[in-house]
């Protein structure tokens, strides 16, 4: 057998001293609106986004807390929002998180989406309604019952929700304590994960630094300001394993459910060896072995990438793969993830954001589970660049290409007014940025069509979420935006030359719920991509968890094989594009699996 880990050495040698000499059967399906038959692909420079927050309802303000501590770190760093159907009507809600903590009296808020198109705050009495020092969340189905549950990290805590909805009135327990999930740290982004393969959801959670908030700490000039991380220890990522299906009995006895348990794993599965501190969290399989893997964004640290063994635990192999740090071997303010695949080879490539002083890094995979820093070849360094927090990678005028956005906001002071950023006071505006969009360029990058886009770009804030849905189901990838002391706001796709597309959702019928952590792969002719059954990317925030493609020109597409989360592959026939289809599993067409 081959030592695949001399291998990633020898590659990874190879890359310095490159560097060094050169400087989501047939499926189911229901149809949306289409896109013009007749219409050119290609971007034209009209706008993509449209802001439609108050139109469609969405009243929602980031609460920071009370001035007795300004400078309390927690409130720079945000907090996260999650596109989430928790009544299982088809359509997509939303969740904010509250960062004024837990004696604040404003409270995280839902809003469910009407036939209409409006959301509407159903959040009174859902048990979701909690005030908190909230950062990241997590939707899944955790105990199969087909409803998704609800996961939040906090400063200082964790809480569960386990979804109790009947009918289209939310309501959701707190069951934190019961299913044996604790942790008092600094908690970040988080996602669920089958990482063993036993059908069960599992849960990362990314822990940050070793914070003091008594510690005073000062900007360049000596005037007091926010700390940064590295006068911090970094924390662990810690690793839940779902013990739910060993479960007999529910809580209340009722023997026709599972009591949902949880069991920390994460000195068993290797975890606590390597501390981050983390902001940032993808899964997915890097290595080609069809057992899904952890990556971690580590800020001020080189990154981790926690390769799975296939036997409970994980190795620490970021270094060995290229993605630890950038090509300089510079570890940077790595914070949120964009995954897509941007030179079109069928395999995905990483996006992390950095600081203004510093380049946002893409690494580009080939071979599989080789990165290599891209980035000045990818055209983001020419363009003006901010603090960056979420940031997603998507076709967003579905013509078969990636696209990016980033959302940025300072967490050190700088030179802004209240007169650049009217919705801040004038403690929040000298850490205010201006948001960015890029398309693709046609050639594995991008350029910053930014100024384009007035309705996201234009207003200077400090935005920190960053989620990405087809939430109005039209075809068009749509974002909402989260900002430190100022109102969120939600955009809609409004791109004039859209290109056909596809939205894919698979479920496991077994299992009673979306097959987290399903690769999907897609061909329409010459065009071949890629897509995930994952909402857990971004910073903080948990998106559509639904596979989108855009497809250019072609009307139809010719055939999808999927690799379901327990390694298994089936492929399924083509069909017309413009429209959702969800794939079941059993109904497709057995692949072999490749040899070894």
């Amino acid at each position: 057998m081959i030592d695949t880990s001399f291998l990633r050495l020898c590659f990874c040698a190879l890359v310095v001293c490159l560097i060094a000499t050169a400087g989501c059967g047939g499926p189911t399906s229901s149809t949306g609106p289409s896109a013009d038959p007749s219409a050119a692909t290609g971007y034209d420079d009209s706008p993509l986004f449209d802001d439609v927050t108050s139109e469609l309802g969405v009243d929602f303000v980031l609460d920071v807390g009370d001035d007795e501590n300004r400078y309390f770190m927690p409130r720079i760093v945000g907090s996260g929002v999650a596109f989430l159907d928790f009544d299982g009507d088809g359509r997509l809600d939303l969740y904010f998180l509250q960062n004024g903590g837990v004696k604040s009296d404003t409270p995280s808020r839902l809003y469910r989406q009407g036939e209409d198109g409006k959301f509407v705050d159903v959040g009174a009495g859902s048990g979701l309604d909690v005030p908190a020092s909230g950062m990241g969340v997590a939707v899944g189905d955790v105990d199969n019952d087909g409803k998704v549950d609800v996961f939040i990290s906090e400063y200082g805590r964790v809480r569960l929700f386990a979804n109790r909805t009947v009918g289209h009135e939310p309501k959701f327990a707190d069951i934190t304590q019961d299913a044996g999930i604790r942790n008092v740290f600094w908690g970040t982004s988080c996602c669920f994960v089958d990482y063993d393969r036993d059908g069960w959801l599992d849960l990362v959670l990314v822990n940050y630094i070793d914070y003091d908030p008594s510690r005073w700490c000062a900007d360049g000039s000596g005037r007091h300001d926010f700390c940064g991380p590295d006068n911090f220890a970094g924390r662990v990522t810690k690793l839940y394993r779902n013990l739910t299906g060993e479960s007999q009995d529910s809580e209340d006895g009722d023997s026709t459910k599972r009591a949902i348990r949880f069991e920390d794993v994460t000195a068993e599965a290797g975890l606590a060896a390597h501390p981050g501190p983390g902001l940032g969290v993808f899964c997915a399989d890097f290595n080609a072995d069809r057992w899904p893997d952890i990556f971690v964004a580590n800020d001020g640290r080189p990154n981790h990438l926690w390769i799975n063994q296939r036997d409970g635990t994980f190795k620490e192999e970021a270094l060995l793969s290229g993605i630890a740090t950038n090509a300089m071997g510079k570890a940077e303010a790595n914070m949120g993830i964009a995954i897509g695949d941007v030179d079109g080879n069928g395999l995905f490539d990483i996006f992390v954001t950095h600081l203004t002083t510093e380049t946002h890094t893409l690494w580009v995979q080939e071979p599989r589970g080789m990165f290599q820093d891209q980035t000045v070849a990818s055209g983001v360094t020419t363009a003006w660049r901010g603090t960056g927090f979420g940031t997603v990678m998507a076709d967003f005028n579905n013509d078969g290409l990636v696209d990016l956005s980033i959302v940025n906001g300072k967490v050190e002071r700088g030179t802004g007014d209240a007169l650049s950023a009217p919705k801040l006071d004038k403690f929040w505006a000298p850490y205010a940025e201006r948001n960015q969009v890029f398309v693709s360029d046609q050639k594995g990058g991008f350029r910053d069509v930014s100024e384009q886009n007035p309705a996201f770009s234009s207003e200077p804030g400090i935005s920190r979420g960053l989620a990405c849905a087809d939430f109005d189901n039209d075809g068009g990838l749509d974002l909402v935006v989260t900002r430190v002391g100022a109102p969120a706001s939600l955009y809609r796709n409004v791109a004039q030359r859209r290109g056909h597309w596809l939205m894919v959702r698979a479920v496991d019928p077994a299992l009673n719920r979306d097959a987290y952590g399903a690769e999907i792969h897609l061909r329409a002719g010459q065009l071949k991509r890629l897509g995930w059954i994952n909402p857990g990317y971004s910073y903080l925030c948990s998106n559509d968890p639904r596979a989108h493609f855009g497809l250019g020109a072609a009307d139809r597409y010719d055939a999808i094989t999927v690799i379901w989360p327990d390694g298994v592959e089936e492929s399924f026939s083509g069909g017309d594009a413009d429209r959702q289809v969800e794939l079941r599993r059993g109904e497709g067409k057995l692949v072999e699996p490749p040899p070894g």
